[in-house]
């Protein structure tokens, strides 16, 4: 029997998704508490790698056992066994066809930054910080020259192992609430650090440092060294991933962010 899982996390304490020799690791710890749940190991494969630090609000696993337990069961019988900064929203059989990370043909990420000349207490941790005031207009314009096929080459990382740099953005848009800024990207794939990468460059032309076309120009150039340096992975979240219709999970239910100190 092959299951799905949706998983949310804090990625502040963790040296990202995939399990490494010394542990501490969200695949980690959700592998851990599967085995002393079910009382035998349990592999899981997820969606989307995040980076340490980086965040999810719609990560979904697979896994497959011979175990068989109500789905409610799953959820709050792993869960007892997972830390504070992890928890499964839900649990759904599926057939064996799904693959979290193959099946998939969008992912959805969004970044948080807050934007006001003192750094954030209540948001360490879970958004980022620039202190220089943004336009918010200019990067609403820049972000539309990244939606269609592109090769994104000029915002992926040098390790990046990914076969093609070429992905198809979906969405793309900046947005303002009070000292809140939401970066919202959905495409069918991303490379090694692209959302960073991409948010580290729009905030140059959210400062005035750059027009809105530059972002045109280093998709065309293709080259990583043009571009802006990586931005910090504390506002990133992996928000939601989508299927085909055949395979039907529970929708991404995302919680509203409010702005704080607004």
């Amino acid at each position: 029997m092959r299951i799905a899982l949706g998983v949310e996390y804090d990625g502040s304490a963790f040296h990202g998704w995939q399990t490494q020799a010394a542990g501490g690791t969200v695949q980690d710890v959700l592998q851990q508490a599967l085995q002393q749940f079910a009382g035998t190991p349990l592999g899981v494969v997820c969606a989307g790698r995040t980076d340490a630090g980086v965040h999810a609000l719609g990560q979904v696993v697979h896994f497959d056992t011979d175990l068989e337990r109500p789905m409610f069961a799953w959820v709050r019988g792993v869960n007892s066994f997972l830390p504070a900064a992890v928890a499964l929203r839900w649990a759904q059989t599926v057939g064996d066809d799904f693959h979290a990370r193959f099946s998939a043909y969008a992912r959805r990420y969004r970044y948080l930054l807050i934007n006001r000349p003192q750094r954030s207490g209540v948001w360490n941790g879970r958004a980022g910080w620039y202190h220089y005031p943004l336009d918010v207009v200019a990067m609403q314009q820049a972000a539309r020259l990244l939606l269609g096929e592109n090769d994104f080459s000029a915002f992926r990382a040098a390790q990046c192992q990914a076969t093609s740099p070429v992905k198809t953005m979906h969405k793309a848009d900046v947005q303002r609430s009070g000292e809140l800024i939401s970066f919202e990207f959905e495409a069918s794939a991303f490379l090694h650090h692209m959302v960073r990468n991409l948010v580290g460059s729009l905030l140059h032309v959210g400062k005035g440092t750059r027009r809105p076309e530059w972002i045109a120009e280093l998709l065309a150039a293709g080259d990583r060294r043009l571009a802006a340096p990586t931005f910090a992975a504390a506002g990133l979240y992996l928000v939601a991933v989508s299927y085909p219709p055949q395979h039907v999970l529970p929708p991404a239910d995302e919680p509203l962010f409010i702005p704080l100190g607004v």
